[in-house]
């Protein structure tokens, strides 16, 4: 077994945060190993059994006339103030899509609609994304639907191999991943040239200037990077909590501004905030407005995760959500919605298709990765139900939440 086997191995067990990749030219392709490595995006449910109860799978029905996405911010392809990808979801089945960007941090999302999901009610959604190891908390809780996978025959037959068996998942029952993608540092070039490490975000010249992620996962993983703990494979729990009493000092110092989710789009470009951890696919929307806008893998590591679709309890229109889902794994769509936001797709052939247009894209070791820049990616530690409280109560805390 070679030694990113082995990291492969290891990461599949791993749970997993947010977010997206950045565009960067660069050689590298997505071989076997690398794919491979990639499906730990899919790694880490959740420990200590389940409370889902057993779920019907969706039923056929009517095509809707309407149909009710939930996702995060720039995280579809954009042409103006349309989403050409939607567009043409409604001229070919005539379902005008109500896309909503109402998720900003996937434990604010749960606030938000977990009375409802434990009703059986969703809200009027249809469709969600949320990252894996949320994903595996609406599965256990039982508020998600289950797919019936023959209606949705291109998520079957084009997702990426290694993305098929997710330990959160296992039978791709109850998720179609959306995309995949890595947390590390967004920053102005101008204000702060080119940091190197997680640490640089502590120095005291930024006092005021800098943010970190309402996701305990992301934020909390960086810092014990920096302190030379490993996030994914830690087996002292004061590990995570030293991470967070660093974080509760630098807060109480003044040196952190805010705690945020996507709402650092607004801080960065306003000069409000001049080095944040965030997710690097923000950091290309961003930098085609303002060059000096720049995305970095801190010298220490950075955290990878994948993103998932999911139908809610109660969703009205479930069986169109399973349309979608579908449309949206047809190699030709999921390429418009690469080339716009760049993430690491989860459907075969994208490449392929990219490199007619944009080479330098295809090229690109951050959208196409190769083991070369995966060796680098941790993923947080699975965490049993104790574990979880005890650092996200900390963490709640620390952040005013």
């Amino acid at each position: 077994m070679t030694d990113i086997d082995r990291a492969i191995d290891e990461l599949i067990r791993q749970e997993v945060t947010r977010r997206r990749l950045l565009r960067n030219a660069g050689a590298g392709a997505l071989g076997v190993s690398a794919a491979a490595f990639l499906a730990a995006c899919g790694g880490g449910g959740i420990e200590g059994g389940s409370n889902k109860k057993e779920s019907q799978v969706i039923p056929k029905g009517k095509i809707a006339t309407t149909l009710n996405f939930s996702n995060w911010p720039l995280y579809i392809d954009v042409s103006g103030k349309r989403h050409p990808t939607l567009d043409e979801f409604q001229k070919k089945y005539g379902t005008k899509v109500k896309y909503t960007e109402e998720i900003n941090d996937n434990t604010e999302f749960f606030g938000k609609v977990r009375q409802q999901y434990a009703a059986g009610n969703s809200g009027g959604r249809d469709l969600q994304v949320v990252t894996d190891w949320m994903a595996a908390k609406m599965i256990q809780l039982g508020y998600v639907q289950k797919l019936d996978k023959s209606a949705i025959p291109n998520v079957v037959n084009n997702m990426t191999d290694v993305l098929k068996n997710a330990p959160i998942d296992p039978k791709r029952d109850y998720t179609a991943p959306w995309q995949s993608g890595q947390t590390g540092l967004i920053y102005r070039k101008d204000k702060v040239g080119t940091p190197q490490s997680v640490n640089d975000i502590f120095d005291p010249k930024l006092k005021g200037k800098v943010t970190m992620l309402t996701e305990m996962r992301d934020t909390v993983g960086l810092v014990m990077l920096g302190m030379g703990k490993d996030p994914q494979s830690f087996t002292n729990m004061d590990d995570a909590l030293a991470a967070i009493d660093k974080i509760d000092k630098a807060n109480k110092d003044g040196q952190i501004r805010r705690f945020t989710g996507n709402d650092y789009l607004k801080d960065l470009p306003k000069g409000d905030s001049w080095l944040v951890f965030g997710w690097s696919g923000d950091a290309v929307q961003l930098e085609s407005d303002n060059k000096n806008i720049k995305f970095q893998q801190p010298d220490e590591g950075f955290m990878l995760w994948t993103d998932n679709m999911q139908v809610p309890v109660g969703a009205p229109h479930a069986y169109t959500a399973e349309v979608y889902m579908n449309y949206v794994y047809d190699p030709e769509v999921q390429a418009k919605i690469t080339a716009y936001v760049n993430y690491v797709p989860p459907v075969k052939g994208v490449q392929e298709i990219i490199k007619k247009d944009d080479p330098k894209l295809a090229e690109s070791p951050l959208v196409f990765p190769d083991a070369q820049v995966l060796s680098r990616a941790k993923q947080f530690k699975n965490l049993t139900p104790d574990q979880e409280n005890t650092l996200n109560t900390a963490f709640q805390k620390v952040i005013g939440a």
